[in-house]
């Protein structure tokens, strides 16, 4: 069939049979395009495939916007669109490459470019109106792939590929996984050295952790084994031990989604850190049922401070906004002036919804630390900020959290177990409840890796991959919105078969194991040289002090009412009368009155509240193993190797990802050095460099 374009006519071919082993294109119509006979020297790319997966449309092309460009071949198949560069060579121990990999679902923006018109956003559905001369893919993670394409007979295979990506998104879910994939034993996890990531969907799971954690009067209950009292709750979690089911069960219906309070995490100093939803100030439990919430709530403590967890942060509307705005700012064609780029920055209001969430994780690490008590989270729906602030707490609280084994065990308790909805907040269930909050602690936590640079075992790199796992749909990690919804899918991902893999140390009786795929599984994604780029080089794990003596010793599990309730709010602990919002309560024997406020006056920060110094001492000092991070003004910096991945030119100043390439930036500069030294000119002795890419192998 005869196409017209730019004043010229040419014939559509198809594309070429692969060779045995390779992905074989569907057969599909394209606008109504007819197949006419396949050209000579037009090939498709050894590629190693998903299971399923088919190719679409392929065209070779040049990738353009880094220098210097690179040669390739742009494939649509009908779960992703990826660009091969020339010379590529499927590795046998990954599947997936990350580098130039878009997942249909994470394709946030297509463009066709023409050079006698103006750009034409190619929606899904929509129809391609000239033949391409470019191909921008602008991920929802940041990350932006240019095409270009020649004029040497391929601008039929051009609007070819275009037209595929456009039907492929189509008919794409977000929700939908990549199929049936295998993955062997030699990939799982970060490799033999490091434990695996307890997925926590056994009460064995739970007691290991208990366990190793050293938490004491707490036991593993198994009230919602068959989520009959809240199915965004996990099927086992941390209860006193002194509660029974029965009551915990009745204490739980009095609480927004059943999401009564639970044990998050227990700091060696003795204190407990819970999270729960919110009351419900309509019920009407008798005194029983206040006397067993109160008891959770209390968790055996004298001590107890309820912490107002959306108080002085942002809304989820918020976030989802601000999110918008850093996007739409980092986009390439973003028509800010650049003396006005900071300005606008700080106009998207991320920044200052960061800085909002540090300072009300420190605060709450303050009180965890400063002595044995019980701290409560409460949000209304318990799944969102109070995931965030409970994995800040424990990272700067306990120096073994900040561990890579110690943050993929807090991401697996305290976001997909707790039943963070990750499919809705990210986008993928089609409502208008999307906020990304997950990518905001990632933020935080960058800053945190950024401030504290020896304190932390993983590096940036990790937190990269861990940020661009949210849009890749090979694992049911992220694709589900609570323990519910994947114990339900839980026939289709036990299907998955584990394949043994010849030369592994392993026996082949001892890989056969049959378990789902997480996203823990970086060996589906990522080679072992990537791999490497997530441990930071300049962690120091032997200057941490292993012990801690709190203030005050810990004490037997009180049974009587607490000696103190305080509300934190706004900065500031005000004393509360009674821990429950009902009558009746043993607490409401305090006073007759019903949380009633009695304001703190002191103008001393919290942490010279807490550790009650007097004020021309100076600051207080930390305990052992804190970390209080900055979170004003210029100590608050944007993550440029995220944000601005498809604006390379706005990337000045950092460093190369690998050792190797900070070893040829040390040559250049050297070089550099010796050639100003010398009187010649520096633009003379200097050739353009390949870039290393965040995560591409080292070389």
């Amino acid at each position: 069939m005869w196409w017209g374009g730019r004043g010229r006519s040419f014939n559509i071919p198809p594309q070429k049979e692969p060779e045995m082993g390779l992905l074989r294109p569907k057969s599909m119509q394209v606008s109504g395009m007819e197949e006419p006979r396949s050209p000579q020297n037009s090939s498709c790319p050894a590629l190693q495939y998903l299971p399923e997966e088919q190719v679409l449309a392929w065209a070779p092309g040049v990738r353009r916007g880094l220098e210097p460009e690179l040669p390739g071949t742009l494939i649509c198949t009908n779960l992703r669109v990826l660009f091969r560069p020339q010379g590529w060579k499927g590795r046998q121990d990954s599947i997936l490459s990350s580098d130039y990999d878009f997942a249909l679902s994470n394709i946030g923006r297509l463009e066709a470019v023409s050079g006698l018109g103006r750009p034409q956003i190619l929606r899904p559905g929509s129809l391609l109106k000239f033949v391409p001369d470019e191909i921008l893919i602008h991920g929802r993670d940041f990350r932006l792939l240019r095409v270009g394409f020649g004029d040497g007979g391929l601008e039929p295979l051009a609007f070819r590929v275009a037209m595929a990506i456009i039907q492929a998104r189509a008919q794409k879910s977000q929700a939908q996984q990549y199929d049936r994939m295998t993955l062997s034993k030699a990939c799982w996890g970060l490799g033999p050295n490091e434990p695996p990531v307890p997925l926590l969907e056994t009460p064995e799971d739970w007691e290991a952790e208990r366990r190793k954690h050293g938490v004491r009067g707490w036991r593993v209950s198994t009230v919602n084994e068959r989520f009959d009292v809240s199915t965004s709750l996990p099927r086992y979690f941390w209860v006193p031990r002194r509660t029974l089911d029965s009551e915990v069960r009745k204490a739980f219906g009095h609480f927004h989604q059943g999401r009564g309070p639970r044990l998050s995490w227990h700091h060696p100093g003795g204190s407990d850190l819970l999270r729960s939803g919110g009351f419900y100030e309509a019920s009407d439990p008798n005194r029983e049922d206040i006397r067993a919430v109160e008891l959770l709530l209390q968790a055996g403590h004298s001590d107890v401070v309820l912490v107002d967890t959306v108080d002085e942060l942002p809304s989820l509307a918020d976030i989802q906004l601000a999110h918008l705005r850093l996007r739409a700012l980092c986009l390439p064609d973003a028509t800010v002036a650049e003396e006005k780029w900071l300005s606008a920055l700080e106009g998207t209001r991320w920044l200052d919804h960061v800085r909002s969430c540090l300072r009300k994780a420190s605060d709450i690490s303050v009180l965890v630390t400063s002595r044995v008590r019980s701290v409560v989270l409460q949000e209304q729906g318990d799944r969102d900020l109070n995931g965030l602030l409970s994995s800040l707490v424990e990272l700067l609280s306990a120096p073994g959290a900040r561990t890579l084994h110690g943050l993929q065990t807090i991401v697996q308790r305290e976001w997909v177990a707790a039943g963070h909805p990750f499919l809705t907040r990210l986008g993928g269930s089609g409502g208008s409840e999307e906020a990304p909050v997950f990518l905001l602690f990632l933020d935080c936590l960058w800053q945190l890796v950024h401030q504290f640079p020896s304190e932390f075992e993983f590096s940036e790199f990790f937190l990269l991959a861990l940020h661009d796992s949210v849009r890749v749909p090979d694992t049911p990690t992220f694709l589900r919105d609570t323990p519910w919804e994947r114990a339900k899918q839980s026939g289709q991902f036990s299907s998955y078969t584990q394949v043994y893999t010849p030369g592994s140390p392993q026996s082949p009786v001892g890989d056969l194991v049959p378990r789902p795929l997480t996203v823990w599984d970086w060996g589906l994604r990522y080679s072992h040289q990537q791999i490497l780029q997530f441990y930071n080089p300049c962690y120091e794990p032997h200057h941490h002090s292993h012990s801690y003596t709190p203030r005050e010793q810990p004490t037997p599990s009180t049974l009587g009412p607490p000696r103190s309730i305080s509300l934190f709010s706004r900065g500031t602990l005000t004393p509360m009368n009674q821990l429950c919002p009902w009558r009746d309560g043993f607490s409401s024997l305090m006073s007759s009155s019903r949380w009633f406020l009695r304001h703190n006056t002191s103008s001393d920060s919290l942490a010279d509240q807490e550790w009650g110094l007097p004020p021309h001492w100076g600051p207080s000092p930390l305990p052992p193993g804190l970390l209080l991070p900055g979170f004003l003004g210029p100590q608050i910096r944007l993550w440029r190797r995220c944000y601005l991945r498809g604006r390379p030119e706005l990337q000045t100043g950092l460093s190369a990802p690998t050792i190797s390439g900070l070893l040829d930036e040390l040559a250049q500069l050297q070089e550099l050095l010796r050639t100003w030294s010398s009187g010649a000119s520096p633009g003379a002795q200097t050739k353009p460099k390949d870039p290393v890419t965040p995560l591409s192998p080292a070389r």
